[in-house]
């Protein structure tokens, strides 16, 4: 089973401005996350994981009267925001409970957990 994990942080410790210029304590909790990702990648359960870019710099594509609209961010106010993703593949929806809030100890952010609908969907 595929899931999509879904990292979210405070909009207010992320200022577009200063977003690639990480703080001691963010780089010390992504320093904790790539051991953890190793042991992932061991375990085979990894595929993928991104960190994205700030809400400032991001565009919403929508279908409006038939024609498609491009909006360019920040969308709207936000108390937290999409930070990152990453794919794993598990056994089962325990384990990937179990492998998230490993993460979020590390991290200290709220995630979500998003099966991802595989060939066998229909």
């Amino acid at each position: 089973m595929k899931f999509l994990i879904l990292g979210y942080t405070p909009s207010s410790s992320w200022d577009a401005a200063t977003a690639d210029a990480p703080t001691e304590d963010a780089l010390a909790a992504f320093a904790a996350y790539q051991e953890f990702e190793a042991e992932l990648r061991a375990t085979g359960e990894f595929v993928s994981t991104e960190g994205l870019g700030h809400p400032a710099v991001s565009t919403t594509v929508r279908k409006v009267d038939g024609t498609i609209v491009m909006t360019d961010g920040p969308f709207v106010e936000l108390k937290e925001v999409l930070a990152s993703f990453a794919v794993i593949e598990v056994s089962s929806v325990e384990r990937a409970k179990d492998i998230v809030a490993r993460m979020v100890e590390m991290l200290g952010e709220p995630m979500e957990i998003r099966p991802v609908m595989g060939d066998d969907f229909a």
